[in-house]
């Protein structure tokens, strides 16, 4: 299981990749960001995931929300 890597749902419609990489910055250094969105339209699916270079971030960023 990857400790590091968090489901991030409910996101509006606006939040892209870069958006969401500031929310979480905060926490800790992001290794990898993704908003995903439909290939038909390109639209956001209204979830992502964020993944941190550690744990102890990620545990901080579920801790903080």
């Amino acid at each position: 299981m990857d400790n590091n890597k968090l489901y991030i749902g409910n996101l509006p419609w606006s939040v892209n990749n870069d958006s969401l990489r500031e929310m979480f910055a905060e926490f800790g250094e992001i290794t990898d960001c993704v908003v995903i969105s439909d290939r038909d339209t390109g639209r956001s699916k209204g979830f992502g995931f964020v993944t941190f270079s550690g744990a102890d971030s990620a545990q901080a960023a579920i801790d903080a929300m």
